[in-house]
């Protein structure tokens, strides 16, 4: 039996889909396309994390697979030598909770696809990453939700 949704219900979902957008674009469009706002989150929550898997076995096996070439391994060693970046000490210290927190930051660059880039290349396990993200992801939607109906209810 197929899914059948409003075509408004599909855009919300496929937009929170996307990389860079993600909810912190799909809420904003189902509330003005006059959603419910637990529908909008809902589609929002479902559509940003269905990539997630994906992403994280995907790069996982990417990553091992690139590790083998000895200019990629070399390139590993001398980032990791300048001392990676700040983000990636934070996440390896913090470990789940801080992907977490990382992706359930509302800005640009902090969504569910650069938390699973981030766990991937981290070496994360797979199922506490996803958790963490998840749970960012809802954090994230209802950061988002409550902006987005703060400014919808601002009298024009």
């Amino acid at each position: 039996m197929p899914l059948t949704l409003p075509q408004e219900a599909w855009l919300v979902l496929v937009t929170a889909a996307t990389p860079v957008v993600e909810l912190r674009g799909a809420i904003p469009l189902g509330l003005a396309l006059g959603l419910p706002l637990f529908q909008v989150c809902v589609l929002a929550w479902v559509g940003n994390v269905l990539p997630v898997p994906v992403l994280l076995a995907g790069l996982t096996r990417m990553l091992s697979w690139l590790t083998r070439m000895p200019r990629v391994q070399m390139w590993i060693r001398r980032w990791g030598e300048r001392g990676g970046s700040e983000l990636s000490h934070q996440l390896q210290r913090w470990g789940w909770l801080g992907l977490a927190v990382f992706v359930a930051i509302p800005l640009p660059g902090t969504g569910a696809w650069t938390g699973a880039v981030a766990a991937s290349f981290l070496g994360l396990r797979f199922w506490p990453s996803l958790l963490a993200i998840m749970v960012g992801v809802a954090v994230a939607a209802a950061l988002v939700a409550g902006a987005g109906m703060a400014v919808m209810s601002v009298p024009q």
